[in-house]
């Protein structure tokens, strides 16, 4: 799968920044985006990284394998916005405004004439001043989108084991914020935390539902 990718990100003739988020649908826990650009491409890195594909096709152990290669042979920046921004503007634009910060770092970084920016999906950055465009199904095409899927996923799976440490309750090591039945079990019987998302909850809530039982 591997070559495939690199093949579709070398068909620009020009650098590529890959950028895709995670955590756009779970109920709780922020939104992270990565952007990546590959130093270079050759034999033996595509050989390393045959297993790249679409972060949600791979077992959280050949992401996490991945993701220290792809941190050494990269460029690359991972942004995470918090549930507040997430509830004020929602988590479109939450998400967009995560890989807009992330692309921007790494076209500081990157020092180059010409490059253009792959965006996961079917909307293009908001207020962003470089060339773009956006890939449908790119985490599945592009190896620099490809590769920013999964230091988003990792980089966000780590964060919800630390929330998780903070409130067991919910299962967030497992369900990664995700509303699972147990999940959902657990706001029924203890309330929602900080890391919530108010917003994404009201049908499981209802109005006169006491919110928070945690401060």
């Amino acid at each position: 799968m591997g070559l495939e990718l690199f093949d579709f990100d070398r068909a620009y003739s020009m650098p590529v920044i890959g950028t895709d988020e995670a955590g756009r649908g779970p109920a709780s826990g922020g939104v992270f985006a990565a952007a990546v650009a590959f130093k270079e491409s050759n034999a033996v890195l595509e050989k390393e990284l045959y297993k790249l594909n679409d972060s949600k096709k791979l077992s959280r152990k050949n992401r996490e394998e991945l993701y220290e290669i792809i941190k050494s042979n990269t460029i690359n920046k991972v942004v995470c916005v918090e549930v507040a921004e997430i509830e004020k503007f929602n988590i479109l634009n939450a998400s967009l405004k995560a890989m807009k910060l992330a692309c921007e770092d790494v076209i500081t970084k990157l020092n180059a004439d010409k490059v253009i920016t792959l965006v996961d999906g079917n909307k293009l950055i908001k207020n962003y001043t470089y060339p773009q465009k956006y890939i449908i199904k790119g985490d599945s095409k592009s190896a620099s989108i490809a590769a920013a899927s999964i230091l988003a996923k990792v980089e966000r799976d780590w964060y919800m084991d630390k929330l998780d440490i903070e409130f067991p309750q919910y299962n967030w090591h497992k369900n990664a914020g995700y509303l699972t039945k147990q999940h959902i079990e657990a706001i029924h019987k203890f309330g929602i935390t900080k890391y919530h998302r108010r917003s994404f909850l009201k049908n499981i809530l209802g109005e006169d539902k006491q919110l928070s039982l945690f401060k």
